[in-house]
């Protein structure tokens, strides 16, 4: 009893010592070479070997990161890794060379193999004693807990270039917490990584095609002015649980210093097609393409609005940004929501949303009313919820323009193209959305198609002038969805 209270006494002093202080490590990619992280963190020293030269990371690892241990643990002779709780006590350089064995051991043989076989020898009585009373408690903690991905694989299985990028990231999602892949194996991968073309720019930066391992991989590069908008958006991507099937997969994030600039990388899955602006101004669409791409896209925002509660729950986000450019078509026509950058989370314990100083953000083009009058209710999370509904129903009207009936369709057009300019300023759009309660029209030719008659119903209940009264993100999702169902009952 004496034993467990001077160690609990320990670890409660340990602990508020730490909440007091928080810890300075060496980072090399950071200002002055100095990186700090809460208490409860850790200072991060690591060397592994990277085509065949050893290439040394120092940086801090944050509370959560720690939490997976996969920091601190070493592969033999591919990596060495260590973390420590002291100021700046990674500043030391780590060898991958193995260590010299101790000189001047005095044991005999004969002793040293007593002190080895006797211990031995009780710890397996021991052992199967054990074995018989726990068995049955055994079982149930290996299926309550199953063991973590991250410390059955060491990093030369993770990154392995006989395995693909989906097998790879599937691995990690599936059995692990659904929220990326170690910081280790992201950097390793970012830096193999070889750029091919660019593919796009935008406020951010570029967007490149890349090569890893033979397959392509969208390469996302933030200018260093932009680390604000590089790290959100990686916080927001391996949010836990927050992978889809109709959100885009990210794979890795990663800084890269030169000496004199440095970038900011955000590797993602690539999808040839490009954004549906780009594909929708290309091609034309099927009933079935429309529905098909309006169902996985009305998917994507009703997992993202979605909270999941439990231990491995996945907060509320909000995606602030909702438009054509900002949503990709996969290879199989189906869609995936991409640009986390402007989003934002709930925590629903607190009822807090972590929003920037300026919530007047996004596209104006396809901005809410209640966000160009600034009538939102900024303390509701529910608000930017409703907000991305607004812009989801516009994002339809462009979709539905290009479903293609017995060769009628019309030509590819952004939202209010009749009313504003290409450039419109947020005055242009509030004179045009709140005041004159303007909307893009819907067609009467849609009346003959059941699907488009649906889509085009879907569209007036997500552009309500009143926020509650739109429709969310799981009844459009739904709705969408009976469509498919009616049509099969019909052929």
């Amino acid at each position: 009893p004496h034993c467990f209270l001077n160690l609990f006494c320990t670890l409660l002093t340990t602990s508020t010592m730490a909440i007091l202080k928080s810890l300075k490590c060496v980072c090399h990619l950071c200002v002055n070479h100095t990186c700090e992280t809460e208490a409860e963190g850790a200072c991060w020293n690591s060397v592994m070997l990277i085509n065949g030269k050893e290439e040394a990371v120092k940086s801090c690892v944050s509370p959560s990161e720690l939490k997976g241990q996969v920091f601190c643990y070493s592969s033999r002779n591919v990596s060495k890794r260590n973390c420590c709780f002291t100021d700046f006590c990674n500043n030391e350089t780590l060898h991958l060379s193995p260590e010299p064995p101790p000189e001047g051991s005095g044991w005999s043989q004969l002793e040293l193999a007593a002190i080895i076989i006797v211990p031995s020898c009780l710890v397996c009585v021991g052992v199967i004693l054990g074995i018989c009373a726990v068995q049955n408690l055994w079982c149930n903690l290996i299926k309550a807990h199953k063991q973590d991905p991250e410390e059955s694989l060491d990093d030369q299985t993770l990154v392995s270039t006989d395995k693909c990028l989906k097998e790879l990231i599937y691995d990690m999602n599936t059995s692990g917490s659904g929220s990326g892949l170690p910081l280790l194996v992201q950097r390793t991968i970012a830096r193999t990584i070889v750029l091919q073309e660019s593919i796009g720019k935008g406020r951010f930066g570029e967007v490149w095609r890349g090569k890893w391992s033979g397959e392509d991989v969208a390469v996302k590069i933030f200018s260093s002015r932009d680390e604000r908008s590089w790290f959100r958006e990686a916080e927001i991507y391996q949010t836990i649980m927050l992978r889809h099937e109709n959100i885009l997969g990210f794979i890795a994030a990663d800084n890269k210093d030169n000496g004199s600039w440095t970038q900011l990388w955000l590797v993602s899955e690539y999808h040839e097609h490009g954004s549906l602006f780009d594909y929708l101004n290309r091609y034309t669409v099927s009933v079935e393409g429309m529905i098909v791409l309006a169902l996985s896209i009305a998917s994507g925002i009703a997992h993202l609005h979605m909270e999941i509660i439990g231990t491995q729950g996945k907060p509320a986000i909000a995606h602030r940004d909702i438009k054509s450019k900002n949503i990709l078509v996969k290879k199989n026509g189906t869609a995936v929501i991409a640009d986390l950058g402007l989003a934002v989370k709930h925590d629903s314990n607190t009822n807090t949303i972590d929003i920037p100083i300026n919530h007047r953000v996004g596209t104006k083009r396809y901005m809410a009313p209640e966000i160009l009058d600034d009538s939102i209710n900024m303390s509701s999370f529910e608000s930017f919820k409703r907000a991305d509904i607004y812009s989801m129903g516009l994002v339809f009207w462009e979709l539905a323009r290009r479903c293609s009936i017995q060769g009628i369709y019309e030509d590819f057009q952004l939202p209010y193209y009749e009313q504003v300019q290409s450039d419109p300023s947020v005055d242009d759009m509030r004179k045009v959305v709140c005041e004159q309660k303007l909307r893009p029209s819907i067609p009467n030719q849609w009346q003959s198609c059941e699907a488009l008659r649906v889509m085009g119903k879907i569209m007036r209940e997500c552009w309500y002038a009143n926020p509650a009264a739109r429709l969310t993100a799981l009844r459009v999702k739904k709705t969408v969805s009976q469509v498919t169902v009616v049509k099969d009952v019909k052929e």
